[in-house]
């Protein structure tokens, strides 16, 4: 039975963008004509009203694996460290996009998932933008209603015990925690601005939650069990690093100049100033190994 939640998850993913969002995630639908099911616009330019010389944020979702790829190694390399990542231009537009399956992508919205990249990102607003049919459409819906929920859950235990029923305490805590978990350097006030960015859309996802009973108000925990979270935070966080850098080196070959853009994240998120010479191009999978002992310096992983 669906919930409020689910009611809220629905409404807002199919609030209006820029036409020429929904035109490119048509497009990029087209190029996997066998397995495309749904596209999600998330990120900073969600919330931009001029998108020129601005790089989206997408991901693309699919059936399976071996439907999208023609290349087996894309396929496996997709299955074995989710997602692939691609560039992708239309109509003088620039954007990347993340490949999961339906299967995935719902796996690592929940509380299964094994690390916090998919649950942090979309426990934000996302729109959908294109979908190959309703069921696909309803599909995307119930996957993303848990993912609020998994953030919420993972922050309860983490905060206070006097402010266990405030929506903002928790998804502060909660996003401040995912930074960590991930290749990039806590920007001061981050997580509070992410909130502070719709405050009334998280109170009404935290009050959705509460009436559907996913989130316990005031609830009494156990020391064992605020320990238990805090070893599993500790565990994302070493996780989420170090799978971070992993996705980048595979980034480096699905990307042109793809060791660039390695470059190019690793300084944005981590606070270096790498610079990649001319034998570290031609030598892209070798250049990200080398990369590490500089990222283990700056505590970028670890």
């Amino acid at each position: 039975m669906n919930g409020q939640l689910h009611s809220f998850v629905s409404a807002e993913l199919v609030q209006p963008v820029d036409p020429r969002v929904s035109r490119m995630a048509a497009e990029l639908a087209a190029h996997y004509p066998d397995a495309a099911r749904t596209v999600l616009f998330y990120g900073s330019c969600l919330r931009e009203q001029q998108l020129d010389g601005l790089m989206l944020d997408f991901y693309l979702i699919v059936s399976d694996y071996p439907a999208a790829y023609d290349k087996g190694w894309l396929a496996k390399a997709n299955k074995l460290i989710p997602p692939n990542v691609f560039p992708f231009a239309y109509e003088g537009m620039s954007a990347k996009y993340a490949v999961l399956s339906e299967e995935d992508f719902a796996r690592l919205c929940s509380d299964k998932a094994d690390n916090v990249s998919v649950w942090a990102r979309f426990a934000q607003p996302s729109r959908l933008v294109w979908f190959s049919d309703n069921a696909a459409r309803d599909h995307m819906v119930s996957a993303i209603s848990d993912a609020a929920p998994t953030l919420l859950n993972m922050a309860l235990p983490g905060v206070i015990p006097e402010q266990r029923d405030q929506w903002r305490a928790l998804f502060e805590h909660g996003f401040s925690n995912t930074y960590r978990a991930e290749l990039r350097a806590e920007r001061k006030g981050r997580s509070l601005s992410i909130v502070d960015a719709e405050p009334e859309r998280y109170r009404a996802i935290y009050e959705a939650a509460v009436a559907d009973g996913i989130i316990v108000q005031n609830a009494q925990l156990a020391p064992n069990a605020v320990k238990a979270n805090a070893r599993r935070w500790r565990k994302l966080q070493r996780r989420g690093k170090w799978l971070s850098v992993i996705r980048l080196a595979k980034a480096s070959f699905t990307f042109a100049n793809g060791i660039d853009y390695l470059a190019w994240k690793i300084n944005r998120h981590a606070g270096t100033q790498i610079e990649i010479t001319p034998w570290q191009r031609r030598h892209p999978l070798l250049a990200a190994i080398t990369l590490l002992p500089q990222l283990l310096a700056k505590k970028a992983i670890g």
